[in-house]
């Protein structure tokens, strides 16, 4: 196992512009569809191709007659680095389908045989793209329901549980979510001071930063705190259909703390008033398959803050469309109200224990 290396991940970290012609429910440019047919379809001579969403990549559905067949994820060059890291994604989304019980789409590999693809686009830009079958379903954002949290958790401990005791394959390799990679000058979705903040939010949230930073001193990287996680495992990557939770969009999965995967599962609903039933639920469900100590749940609300905080700096560098309207607008003034609440009370997002 390697990580990729922060140079290799930024190249371009925040070159969100090759998206920004894109428009949600309208028909992929050519260059796409031809890639897309080249990659994966080279004999159906009409393809419907819809853009999904965009935020590190463009997501796009993939009809033929009418019928959904695929969903392909074109890259935003230099997001993940080489092929290798997102060819490692893959690997490990195929290894959680055999090995556990959680749902996730299965990749389907292009005509060559292989994993991921590249084709050509406008310019001299060389696109990679990766394709999942499509599965049927709403996706949980659109119908959160408290009570998802417990499978939320649930889930997210059975991903750990594997991680732990996966070796992962020669030439696996997938960046770090550390600190400096989700707050800071160098943070690799964008520093959350670039947001429109008045003097007095800013010294809010610094306060909220050091004291999280200070409980998160201790952490170390041995196998039983540090693994492998999805790292973005909320409700807007998890389908529901029949009552049946999907995990999808494992592209920002790397090596992080365990506890890490709390603090994304409540990304944008920190702030409200039954996050902390929210919280409650997912430490029910995660506990249901493996412990949580006291200690667990203080670092735990810490890397809550500094979620919120990487989400602040994730608004600066995306899309106003990448989020929900009613989200999008309490981003700011509910990362306020978290720091604020984090310095009243650090435990008050899961209680004592």
């Amino acid at each position: 196992m390697t990580t990729a290396s922060p140079t290799a991940s930024r190249t371009v970290t925040h070159a969100l512009a090759a998206f920004d012609s894109l428009q949600r429910g309208v028909a992929a440019p050519d260059w796409i569809v031809d890639g897309i047919r080249s990659s994966w379809l080279p004999t159906e001579p009409a393809l419907n191709v819809e853009l999904i969403a965009v935020s590190e990549n463009a997501t796009f559905r993939v009809s033929r007659a009418g019928v959904p067949a695929l969903v392909v994820r074109v890259h935003r060059p230099g997001y993940v680095g080489d092929l290798d890291n997102v060819r490692s994604e893959l690997m490990w989304v195929e290894s959680l389908r055999s090995e556990t019980d959680i749902r996730t789409p299965a990749p389907v590999r292009g005509v060559d045989g292989e994993l991921v693809q590249s084709f050509p686009g406008a310019g001299e830009t060389a696109w990679t793209a990766v394709a999942f079958e499509f599965v049927s379903g709403r996706i949980l954002e659109d119908q959160v329901d408290l009570s998802h949290f417990v499978e939320i958790g649930r889930l997210t401990a059975t991903l750990h549980r594997h991680a732990r005791a996966w070796t992962a394959p020669a030439g696996f390799r997938r960046f770090e979510w550390d600190l400096r990679d989700m707050v800071g000058v160098d943070a690799r979705w964008g520093d959350w001071r670039a947001a429109e903040l008045s003097p007095q939010e800013v010294r809010t949230l610094e306060r909220a930063e050091a004291s999280a930073r200070g409980v998160l001193a201790g952490m170390g990287r041995d196998r039983g705190d540090w693994g492998l996680i999805h790292s973005d495992l909320r409700p807007s990557n998890i389908m529901i259909e029949s009552g049946e939770l999907t995990v999808i969009d494992f592209d920002d999965c790397g090596y992080s703390w365990f506890l890490y995967d709390f603090a994304s599962a409540l990304t944008f609903y920190e702030h409200t008033t039954y996050a902390p039933e929210m919280a409650g639920n997912w430490l029910e469900g995660y506990r249901s398959v493996a412990p949580l100590t006291a200690q667990d749940l203080q670092r735990a609300a810490a890397l809550s803050v500094i979620r919120r905080l990487t989400m602040l700096g994730w608004a600066t560098t995306h899309r106003e469309d990448a989020l929900p309207a009613d989200l999008w607008a309490q981003n700011i003034p509910g990362s306020v109200t978290v720091a604020e609440r984090y310095l009243a009370d650090p435990s008050w997002l899961v209680g004592a224990g």
